[in-house]
């Protein structure tokens, strides 16, 4: 790692008129300045394009006429932060997510620290919580299968995980380089946690920083309880659920085809539906959606077949088409 290496940060924003303020005072106020401020608009439709141009002109907007999703959007600005710009990190971050002032020195604190030991750090991750529920994001390990770090690694000042969320992942432009870009054709959801795999498959560590410190909705979850249990549910419409099977299935499926990884998929969805019976709203719906993911995530088919603005499918065309839009004759 150079001494002063070129970071660029690329915000994913989808009707955010609201939450970018604050967002961008966050990255304007960090102790280590950005080099660049991206912003990857997902073809907004409120004040989003206006307030950039009016109040942040500073900023870097990627303006897409039509939703790309989480893959689709992400994979537009790494391809420009790193590929065309060729930023050596490119901080990965969601439209409601706060980082703290230090969040990024902290990061880049805990790489140097670590010597040419650090060389084969891919991704260096903050520490997430939920303002609202408490809650914390602490990443997975894969054994055969995702399962949460155990306690006692969650109490280190940094620990390596096998998978962490986008938003918040400061990612090696090398890694972008030698392991390609997200899965655009993933639209929405398991987009992160199938990359993160990926990247772990090349050989790159995933580390995840305590002293780093960001504030993020993952998912706006409430707190539920049952039988004295304490349960935290995201409560997603069924076009989401859709997404959550399909991408899942499909990583599994094409990555680790062992019968211990696939299993352990049928017994994610199964608590899953499970969930949805007692805490999810639209059951029926939501069941018959995780149903027709796995099933197409089986086959393969990664068609973007649902949409926030079309959730019932009345729309449909790949990322692909959208990223890359055949020339007009």
């Amino acid at each position: 790692m150079t001494q002063n290496p070129s970071i660029a940060s690329v915000t994913l924003a989808y009707n955010s008129e609201q939450f970018l303020p604050q967002h961008l005072e966050a990255l304007r106020r960090q102790s280590r300045s950005l080099d660049e401020i991206i912003i990857v608009d997902n073809g907004s439709n409120d004040g989003t394009r206006q307030l950039l141009r009016e109040q942040y002109p500073q900023v870097k907007l990627l303006d897409f006429p039509s939703n790309l999703g989480v893959g689709g959007g992400y994979t537009a600005g790494l391809t420009y932060a790193g590929l065309e710009r060729m930023h050596d990190w490119v901080w990965l971050l969601d439209q409601d997510s706060v980082p703290a002032i230090g969040a990024l020195e902290s990061l880049l604190n805990a790489l140097r620290s670590l010597g040419k030991a650090g060389d084969d750090i891919g991704i260096l991750a903050p520490t997430i919580s939920h303002s609202g529920t408490g809650l914390t994001y602490s990443g997975m390990l894969w054994r055969s299968g995702l399962m949460r770090p155990p306690a006692k690694m969650l109490d280190q000042p940094m620990y390596y995980a096998d998978a962490t969320i986008s938003s918040g992942s400061l990612i090696r432009r090398e890694v972008i380089e030698k392991v390609g870009l997200p899965r655009a054709d993933f639209f929405i959801d398991f987009v992160d946690v199938e990359y993160c795999l990926r990247i772990r498959r090349h050989g790159y560590k995933i580390a995840i920083v305590r002293d780093s410190q960001m504030s993020h909705a993952i998912g706006n979850p409430r707190i539920t309880k049952i039988l004295g249990i304490s349960k935290a549910w995201g409560g997603h419409p069924p076009w989401r659920e859709y997404y959550m099977s399909r991408n899942e299935t499909y990583t599994i499926w094409h990555l680790y085809p062992t019968w211990k990884s696939k299993l352990s998929v049928f017994r994610r969805l199964l608590r899953h539906a499970a969930a949805i019976l007692v805490f999810g709203e639209g059951r029926l719906a939501s069941l018959k959606m995780v149903l027709l993911g796995f099933l197409d995530g089986r086959a393969g088919r990664l068609e973007t077949k649902f949409r926030p603005e079309n959730p019932t499918g009345s729309h449909k065309e790949s990322a692909e088409a959208v990223l890359n839009p055949a020339p007009k004759t």
